[in-house]
């Protein structure tokens, strides 16, 4: 299946697959991820009479930077890890979806500087998205799988998930509001660099907001700690810590590349096997903190 016309070339430097360093991915990423989002002056929203709502700048010109940053996964694998003092010391923290807080904080803390949402949880009745006061703590940033050609127009007139109608709403009731929309280029660039680094073939669908929302923290600060993306030794098919439901395939994936994103970021890891092991935390650089010489493939990265 190949719901958004992935036209995948193969990997843009041939014999290269799989066989990057961390440091070669670090680069890779910061070199090949435009981090995007949507503005008034984009076309076709320039012409429509809601532009205004769109946030006039950038959100790396808006945001940040921030000395050290906690991306809180909703993991089933943070029930218990009495985690929370330690990710609410972070500059900055997001949280996906419709992830809680309250009657969490042992274990997730209870600061939230952005959520990341997907188009699905904006649409759906049961998580009161444009009344829940959990969608008025912090900076908002939504995404929608657009198609892999990543042309707005194209995707405006077909999207997953009624994203623009629900913003729209959300923005007559929450004026105030800080709210951005991932530009897609975002999501399938990384879905690029995925599979660029994969002998297999994988999914033809977006990363997981758990990827999506990391690579944003990399771009506003200087260190990321990853919480539970890799599972620690609590590993459980749980899905969700606030959640009953148990599925493998909340670990392993089965739409998004969940697997092949886990991958990729235990190569990227500057921390040690014992922090995955314990805390379930990966270390990660911001792109801000090295640089990147030579080609893209074929970078090497030093420190600033």
């Amino acid at each position: 299946m190949n719901k958004y016309g992935v036209r995948y070339p193969g990997p843009e430097s041939a014999g290269r697959r799989s066989k990057l360093s961390g440091p070669e991915l670090l680069c890779q990423i910061k070199e090949m991820v435009q981090i995007v989002t949507l503005t008034p002056d984009m076309e076709p929203f320039s012409a429509l009479p809601w532009a205004s709502q769109l946030p006039p700048r950038q959100i790396t010109a808006d945001i940040g930077p921030f000395k050290t940053c906690a991306v809180v996964s909703s993991a089933g694998s943070l029930k218990n890890s009495g985690l929370g003092k330690e990710i609410d010391a972070h500059d900055a923290v997001i949280r996906f979806n419709a992830a809680p807080t309250t009657g969490f904080e042992k274990d997730v803390g209870s600061k939230t500087t952005l959520r990341l949402i997907n188009s699905q949880v904006m649409a759906s009745e049961d998580h009161h998205f444009l009344s829940s006061s959990l969608y008025s703590a912090g900076i908002l940033v939504s995404w929608d799988p657009g198609p892999y050609s990543s042309d707005l127009r194209e995707w405006f007139n077909k999207t997953d998930y009624p994203i623009f109608k629900q913003y729209q709403r959300y923005r007559r009731l929450h004026r105030q509001q800080p709210f951005y929309i991932l530009h897609p280029r975002m999501e399938w660039q990384l879905w690029q660099r995925i599979q660029d680094n994969m002998v297999e073939t994988i999914q033809k669908n977006p990363p997981s907001s758990g990827l999506l929302g990391t690579v944003l923290m990399m771009s506003l600060c200087e260190v990321v700690h990853v919480y539970e993306f890799l599972p620690s030794r609590r590993k459980t098919e749980l899905c969700h810590y606030y959640q009953r439901f148990s599925d493998a395939a909340c670990t392993l994936g089965a739409y998004h590349p969940l697997l092949y994103e886990k991958n990729l970021v235990k190569r990227m890891n500057k921390g040690s096997d014992r922090d995955i092991y314990t805390h379930g935390k990966v270390t990660l650089p911001g792109f801000t903190t090295f640089n990147c010489t030579n080609s893209s493939t074929s970078s090497t990265l030093s420190k600033t």
